[in-house]
């Protein structure tokens, strides 16, 4: 099992959010809200192990599809320039 925290201000829990859902099919993703920002909990499943998918690389592309969702969530807000 591998923990991850986003802290609250610099990523969308939504976004967050759809990265544990969308990486979902390749572990147990266990989210949890906590002062400060969210955690994810990572454990690989047996197929994704089997296909030679470390656990830390899942943990990797969790985190980068949160932040490129949370980017687009901002630019869409206009929180930040395009």
């Amino acid at each position: 099992m591998t923990e991850v925290t986003f802290h609250h201000e610099l990523y969308d829990g939504f976004a967050v959010d759809e990265a544990a859902k969308i990486y979902g099919a390749y572990g147990t993703m266990d989210l949890e809200k906590k002062d400060g920002g969210y955690v994810v909990r990572v454990t690989v499943n047996a197929e994704t192990a089997a296909q030679g998918i470390a656990e830390t690389t899942l943990v990797a592309e969790l985190a980068n599809y949160a932040l490129g969702k949370t980017i687009e969530s901002r630019i869409s807000a206009g929180e930040v320039a395009s």
